[in-house]
């Protein structure tokens, strides 16, 4: 047995913050480390002690196994745990750690190699008789195999993986599969196999010990999936035959035997429409939804992690499991502009109910270009699953989450949409629902009240403001009213809602056309009205620092009527320098970019949705393409360089009609 008593954390982020948490239970002192973008992160304020990785790039930083092992001897700690992503399933870096003295809170690895290539692992599973897809030469695929899933060799998180439903298209895309894969992994490897329509993706936690002992803890079903990344994920997955849920912990449990595995781990599962699995990868280590198995089994996952490091022995079978859990993740991103991320300061994000929130953010902290775009992962258990999935949406449709476009409502109307309720999961939901999801209800009154309570709560300076600022909103002439406007931020059409209202001489202001609506009570934080006969309220915020989702005045405003919104004030004076060129393309986020299409210069004829510029932001990259037929006139964009938000990448000047 080894008894830790210091350990450090090689992550950021909400795992680094969750891993902290469980080491300071259990008495261990901690230490994180962070690059310099995260010189002041949550992770890093939650730590005893914190070591800086110079630099900004997970390159630079998170990825130096070199510098994170001298971080752990420097700052005393005598063990590691890797959290999930950057340096968790890389097994030379394991073996450095172990050779540095220090203990290695994973698995063997040995194991983390042999599953380590997805071609390699899924040789050792045919060998242990695990159940499995035959693959596909891409170089002589014929259009009888089609479609196909293009996927790398050496990783995962969707990178590198394109699925291809045309031949003349193949060629393209496994070139595109093999840059990014380099990109993300080192590795070009990309390998075929059968691309599985309407397949549910299954997954079996397993625990294993150093002395023979392996838990199967459940299934999870993580079906809803956007750019083959999970968005929501339930344990246990929902509406599986005894039989089959049987096979899928016997095929897990050989998996892991297969290469004497320890510690937590993962085997995903493809289960066809008609329930027959096959395998798809393990993943060495901790999963991002550990959580909801943690909450039906009533363990900590990272607290067993420990003890197996240590030495201990796990009890010959698991607890028995209770309830359902289910897990929504909260992006920063906007799904109806291609799920673009966002960056910015997070001004507010508090979620009311009883569910689990884990985040490695608080108020008033900035979300960076150069990490994923995950802001918090909302939890919710109950005896039922319909229980579950109902106090996690209510719990995200009242949420305050201010100064970025977020994914909320995206989440909440997947929790209710009918074939999510039914258990109708699989992994092409959004891929047949997102524009429903997304797009706005056309006759929702909402947004226009949110413009309205953002109005009245602008027009109601706080008490002990100056005299002026109390006496400002007046007009000598009542018969002219007080007008603003604003537009809707994240709206498709950029949907602006003029306000106009009268200010009162005693009681809150009086509103100007506006049948059916009466003022109540109006404050700077709060707006009391009464919409056809119905009381509501609207809680009003301003944040005086840090730029939101529309620029440093935005005003958000939440109710329990129409969720959160976020309001950018019109100016009464257009801004000349806002005017650009016809046809410019601009940076939608800060970004490097990555590739440029071949050929392309000044000059070159170009068609409409042509893809000019590949722009790589917060591990996902993002094509650029022609807004019209025309002529390039101008390339500002050079491969490796970074670019700011907004900045001048390329202007096309569009051909005139014939």
């Amino acid at each position: 047995m080894t008894n830790l008593t210091s350990l450090l954390v090689a992550n950021r982020g909400e795992i680094a913050v969750r891993v902290l948490r469980t080491a300071r239970a259990l008495g261990l002192d901690t230490v994180a480390v962070h690059s310099d973008p995260d010189a002041d992160a949550l992770h890093v304020r939650a730590a005893d002690a914190a070591v800086r990785l110079p630099g900004a790039s997970p390159t630079d930083t998170y990825l130096r196994g070199d510098l994170v092992i001298e971080a752990a001897l420097a700052a005393g700690a005598d063990a590691v745990h890797p959290g999930y992503g950057f340096l968790s399933e890389n097994a030379g870096f394991a073996r450095a750690v172990r050779a540095a003295g220090l203990t290695w809170v994973g698995p063997p690895p040995a194991a983390i190699e042999a599953m380590a290539s997805k071609t390699r692992a899924k040789e050792i599973m045919r060998a242990a008789g695990v159940p499995l897809l035959d693959p596909v030469d891409p170089h002589g695929a014929t259009s009888a195999e089609l479609p196909l899933l293009l996927k790398a060799a050496a990783g995962g998180g969707g990178r590198g993986m394109r699925v291809v439903r045309d031949l003349d298209a193949l060629e393209e895309e496994l070139e595109a599969a093999s840059a990014e894969a380099r990109s993300a992994f080192g590795d070009g490897e990309v390998f075929a196999e059968p691309y599985i329509e309407r397949g549910r993706h299954v997954e079996v936690q397993i625990l294993a010990d150093s002395h023979g002992t392996v838990w199967a803890l459940g299934t999870r079903d993580c079906s809803l999936q956007r750019r083959h990344q999970k968005v929501i994920e339930e344990a246990p997955a929902p509406g599986l035959p005894e039989t089959l849920r049987a096979s899928l912990y016997e095929a897990a449990t050989a998996a892991a035997r297969a290469v004497s595995y320890e510690g937590a781990g993962t085997v995903e599962f493809l289960v066809t429409a008609d329930g027959r699995p096959y395998f798809l990868e393990m993943n060495t280590r901790l999963q991002v939804e550990h959580p909801v198995t943690e909450a039906v089994f009533g363990i900590d996952l990272v607290a067993l992690q420990l003890r197996i490091a240590e030495g201990a022995a796990l009890p010959a079978t698991p607890p028995q499991p209770a309830g359902h859990a289910v897990e929504a993740r909260l992006y920063a991103e906007d799904p109806a502009r291609d799920w673009r991320p966002q960056t910015g300061v997070l001004h507010t994000l508090a979620v009311p109910g009883e569910v689990r929130v884990d985040t490695g953010y608080a108020d008033g902290d900035t979300v960076s270009v150069h990490y994923d775009p995950m802001l918090a992962k909302v939890v919710a258990h109950a005896p039922t699953r319909a229980e579950a999935v109902r106090a996690l949406a209510a719990a995200l449709a009242g949420a305050r989450i201010h100064g970025l476009t977020t994914n909320r409502e995206l989440l909440v109307r997947s929790l209710r949409h009918p074939d999510f309720a039914a258990a109708r999961l699989d992994t092409g939901f959004y891929g047949r629902h997102l524009p429903v999801l997304t797009e706005a209800a056309p006759d929702d009154p909402a947004p226009a009240l949110s413009a309205l309570a953002a109005a009245l709560a602008e027009a109601s300076p706080a008490p002990d403001a100056p005299l002026g600022a109390r006496l400002g909103g007046w007009r000598n002439l009542r018969s002219q009213p007080q007008t603003r406007r604003y537009i809707l931020a994240g709206a498709a059409d950029g949907a602006a809602y003029e306000v106009r209202y009268h200010h009162a001489r005693s009681g809150p202001p009086e509103l100007v056309d506006r049948p059916g609506v009466r003022v109540l009570a109006a404050a700077p934080e709060r707006v009391t009205l009464e919409v056809d006969g119905v009381r509501r309220v609207f809680h009003v915020r301003r944040p005086t620092n840090g730029t939101g989702a529309g620029g440093p005045g935005d005003i958000y405003v939440d109710s329990a009527y129409g969720g959160g919104h976020t309001l950018t004030p019109v100016p009464r004076f257009a801004d000349p320098q806002d005017r650009t060129e016809p046809g410019s393309l601009l940076a939608p986020m800060p970004g490097t970019v990555v590739r440029v299409a071949e050929g392309l210069a000044p000059g070159s004829s170009v068609t409409a949705g042509q893809p000019l510029l590949w722009l790589e932001a917060m591990k996902m990259e993002h094509r650029i393409l022609a807004p019209a037929s025309g002529t390039l006139t101008a390339l500002h964009a050079v491969t490796g360089r970074q670019v700011e938000f907004g900045a001048l990448l390329a202007v096309v000047q569009e051909e005139p009609p014939a």
